[in-house]
């Protein structure tokens, strides 16, 4: 059965105007109306009233109290009860998985009460669980995905390496190809539970006071290999000392990610720069790259976790690099911006508070 529109909700028990509020309004009216009688009873004697009106007199109770009570109901009911009612439904259907539910709010901006107030933050709410329910499914969508590429990888070289008829510089081609894939799959599930743990902040920054140029330096060398092969000019412009207090394990995460995706996605000619510039307060570091660049859409999107602008997933990688730099910095109280040209490369910006000795005294 429905009631304006709305199904009846089989566990509401009892409405918000129910037969007890008439019998106490009608006790109130009574009691009322004998303390009036009391009052006027000592100037006007009513103890010879005809009978009928003393039976007017309680009937007249049941009617007012009647009438208020119609009245009262009738304002809640349309005020209070049918709002109520429709967003119960919508809650409802928003328990149930459906996040395209809306409920309008009763009046215009300037004449809101707390009721439109509620509305409107619940349909915020209901947008904010649609948009986390698409995460989510793009989450899994996209975590398969990343598994599934490299374990496919291992069982099609895995059952080449079983046949007989490969020669041995073919049985070592395979094995490296397993041992990459094997590789790609074990950062996968390691920057996943990295990430995990920082957004859960299960674990936090272990800060320590020590050279951040040196350790740009460190890092950089890492690639060397990588940008030879490529035949990449690799160019480093970092001073040769500057202080920085923060956890020098994630910041190594966070200068590896930017280089490794410099290198990555600049072609053979191009060049990668490494720029390190700092003040009395702050820390600047810059990857800079002439790779191919990124459109607005992506640049709005590079540090959602698991996306990638190359959508046919080409590129080695499993978006979840970029991620994993913003969530370090924000626990370092850093930040890092992107700055693209579709054709002509990337550059990421890192900025740090610097060593300040004054605050450790």
């Amino acid at each position: 059965m429905k009631k304006n529109n709305v199904p009846q909700d089989k566990r509401v028990k009892t409405g918000l105007f129910p037969i007890p509020v008439f019998l106490i309004t009608f006790l109130v009216f009574g009691a009322f109306t004998t303390i009036q009688m009391a009052i006027i009873g000592n100037y006007i004697d009513y103890t010879n009233l005809p009978v009928y009106d003393q039976i007017a007199i309680p009937a007249f109770w049941v009617i007012g109290a009647a009438v208020f009570t119609l009245l009262t109901g009738y304002q809640i009911n349309s005020y209070y009860q049918k709002p109520i009612e429709e967003f119960a439904e919508a809650a409802r259907k928003v328990a149930s998985g459906d996040f395209s539910v809306y409920v309008s709010p009763r009046h215009t901006s300037d004449k809101s009460n707390y009721l439109d107030v509620i509305f409107t933050d619940f349909n915020k709410m209901v947008e904010e669980l649609g948009s986390i329910e698409t995460l989510k499914t793009d989450f899994f969508s996209n975590v398969s995905h990343e598994i599934k590429t490299p374990l496919s990888v291992i069982c099609n070289y895995a059952e080449l390496l079983q046949k007989d008829t490969i020669s041995e510089a073919q049985r070592q081609e395979y094995a490296e190809m397993i041992i990459q894939a094997t590789k790609r799959l074990s950062d996968l599930i390691t920057n996943m539970l990295k990430l995990n743990k920082l957004e859960k902040q299960a674990i936090g920054p272990m800060t320590e006071t020590y050279d951040v140029c040196q350790q740009l330096c460190e890092c950089a060398l890492q690639f060397e290999d990588a940008w030879e092969k490529k035949g990449i000019e690799f160019v480093a412009e970092v001073e040769e000392y500057a202080l920085i207090e923060a956890d020098r394990g994630l910041l190594e995460l966070v200068w590896t990610n930017l280089l490794s995706n410099a290198i990555k996605f600049t072609s053979a000619g191009g060049t990668v720069t490494l720029t390190q510039t700092s003040n009395t307060s702050e820390i600047t570091v810059m990857v800079s790259d002439t790779g191919c660049g990124m459109n607005q859409e992506t640049k709005q999107h590079i540090f959602d976790k698991f996306y990638q602008g190359d959508t046919s997933h080409a590129t080695e990688g499993n978006g979840l690099g970029l991620a994993l730099v913003q969530r370090i910095l924000q626990l370092s109280e850093g930040t890092v911006t992107v700055d693209s040209t579709v054709g002509k490369g990337t550059a990421f910006t890192v900025i740090l508070p610097a060593y300040r000795e004054e605050k450790n005294v």
